[in-house]
């Protein structure tokens, strides 16, 4: 059960061709995986991971310390895998205490992101890398902590005017998977007061079609930069 879980887990985050038949989110998870993999090389030194989660990615950076940093709550708490938590204002941290940052599907749930951005500014080094994304389509999610949508200009003006500068910019599934991917995300949502085996056979049966079908088409179809997913962004400290 214990390698099931982790398996399924992998397979959530980290999706290989598994993915496609059990995660409703593949084309999203498999965007910020890919993501992750291109830019985590990139990162070095100690790395602060903001709004860390389950921490799914940390195997992919090869940095000499990894931090934890959660948002103090009881389920936080409760699941007991960040190393630090903060009171939703300042990061208990010195300033320049780290020569990375990963912030990654955080800034949406924030509500004062120029405090936010304040302190991720101040806790790096002078020139130090942040590794962000943030959703540029997606429902509301983690309700009712879901405040924001950011298109790649509106990001690069926020991210500029905290002393940042962009040094790569990606836009995952710009391409028709993200018309796929909002459908099952659509699907996701109604049939959550479903039984668990009606999910578990429109998972393996609707959503794996609609994956399959999204493959196809993204193949088939141009793409369009203008409609996309994610923002995935590679900023430098430079004030």
């Amino acid at each position: 059960m214990i390698l099931f879980k982790s398996y399924y887990f992998k397979e959530m985050y980290t999706p290989g061709w598994l993915g496609v038949f059990v995660n409703p989110f593949y084309f999203s998870r498999l965007g910020l995986y890919r993501a992750m993999t291109e830019f985590a090389p990139k990162l070095r030194g100690v790395l602060l991971d903001v709004g860390c989660g389950t921490k799914p990615y940390k195997q992919l950076f090869n940095v000499s310390t990894y931090i934890g940093l959660e948002i103090d709550s009881v389920f936080s708490r409760q699941r007991d895998i960040a190393d630090y938590f903060y009171d939703g204002k300042k990061f208990p941290f010195d300033d320049a205490s780290f020569d990375s940052v990963l912030c990654n599907q955080v800034l949406e749930h924030v509500f004062n992101p120029d405090e936010f951005l304040e302190q991720l500014n101040r806790v790096l080094k002078p020139n130090g890398s942040l590794l962000l994304t943030v959703p540029f389509v997606w429902d509301e999610h983690e309700q009712p902590y879901d405040f924001a949508r950011y298109s790649s200009f509106g990001l690069r003006a926020l991210l500029e005017k905290h002393g940042f500068r962009i040094i790569e910019h990606r836009k995952t599934c710009a391409d028709a998977s993200v018309l796929f991917q909002l459908t099952n995300a659509f699907i996701f949502k109604i049939i959550q007061s479903f039984p668990k085996i009606c999910k578990l056979l429109l998972t393996v049966s609707v959503m794996a079609t609609i994956n399959l079908c999204g493959i196809f088409f993204s193949r088939v179809l141009p793409v369009n930069a203008d409609l996309f997913l994610d923002n995935i962004v590679l900023a430098e400290k430079i004030s």
